[in-house]
């Protein structure tokens, strides 16, 4: 198994990235290998001595940055490290890629280099999502700001497929994030998506209201791009906004300061559940290739974390599973209804 590496595209540097890596070798397979895609004189100077034998660096000699417009970005920066981490896995030099770079320019490298599987209209962007019960999968979290009924009943395909391998259901429960739980409510995207999602085969449960998400209501919850990436990043802030306001009550008298010591456990506990390094990366669903994008500020063990994941949804074999779902389930539906979006939206 080999793991390619965008070592260039993180906020804290490239070291963060290597040294994340290298973390992550000690609970691979034993005949994995990592690919660490970037500047090699860079790379180079960032590895210990002796570097482990079970690493590679692959020359890149350009990066896609932030304020690089994505899709033009790719096409213009053919040797980018995220573009040639992307080729690695397309020419099977490698099982899987992972960047922590602009997540466009990653679902742009992805998309024009792999391609998208049978019958998926818009790759999208999963991650695990936290709530009272267990975890859920959550997608698209921003890879597309506008979608197509069909495209909500893809996402919901894909993320059952996750779900069946990341948590062990056999029929994960299905729910649209909505604003209320009649099947009327929502807007003209959401309305159409509810009865496909019905005839599909999934075990839907309806709509899944804001309330709803955090305690648990479904296992797999589909919303376009726009709404999830608003839902994540205001769940991101919530660990911190709970520790401002648990520092100034704790501090206003001795008795909260007791109690907090007695509550430590469980708060460090909290802490744990709701930190995305914890997941490390959330992979792109739909493309012709196993591909997980990390938060550009991850740390080195959300960069560990990020790689154990990516050689675990090659081992599942995560490509193959989708490809015969979206075969299995509602394919006909699928693409008819794809046929009927393309007329209708010109």
């Amino acid at each position: 198994m080999r793991i390619a590496v965008d070592a260039m595209g993180g906020d804290l540097g490239p070291g963060v990235v290597v040294r994340g890596a290298l973390r992550a070798l000690h609970s691979l397979p034993p005949d994995a290998e990592l690919l660490l895609v970037g500047d090699e004189r860079v790379l180079q100077s960032e590895m210990p001595s002796p570097a482990p034998g079970r690493v590679r660096t692959v020359h890149a000699a350009d990066v896609v940055t932030m304020d690089d417009a994505p899709a033009t970005a790719v096409r213009r920066k053919p040797q980018a490290s995220m573009v040639i981490a992307t080729r690695l896995v397309q020419e099977r030099g490698a099982d899987a890629m992972l960047s922590l770079g602009n997540s466009g320019g990653v679902l742009a490298a992805a998309t024009f280099t792999l391609g998208r599987l049978p019958r998926v209209g818009r790759p999208a962007i999963a991650t695990v999502f936290p709530t009272a019960a267990t975890n859920c999968i959550l997608l698209d979290i921003g890879a597309n700001a506008d979608c197509r009924p069909v495209h909500l009943l893809q996402f919901a395909v894909m993320g059952s497929v996750w779900a069946k391998l990341h948590f062990g259901l056999e029929r994960p429960r299905v729910g649209l994030l909505n604003i209320g739980e009649e099947a009327s409510k929502g807007n003209e995207v959401t309305a159409a998506a509810y009865p496909l999602l019905q005839k599909s085969g999934l075990h839907f449960v309806g709509n899944v209201e804001g309330r709803d998400l955090l305690l648990g209501a479904a296992d797999v919850v589909v919303c376009d791009g726009f709404v999830g990436n608003v839902v994540v990043k205001f769940a991101e802030s919530m660990p911190g906004f709970a520790r401002a306001i648990l520092r100034h009550e704790i501090g206003r008298s001795v008795r909260a300061k007791l109690g907090h010591l007695l509550l430590r456990p469980a708060f460090s506990a909290l802490k744990r559940r709701l930190d995305y390094q914890e997941f490390g990366a959330a992979p792109l669903l739909g493309v012709n290739g196993v591909v997980l994008i990390a938060h550009g500020r991850s740390s080195e063990r959300a960069i560990e974390n990020g790689v154990l994941a990516s050689a675990k949804l090659v081992q599942r074999d995560l490509i193959a599973r989708i490809s015969d779902e979206m075969q299995a389930i509602g394919g006909d539906l699928l693409e008819r209804n794809e046929q009927r979006s393309d007329r209708g939206n010109g």
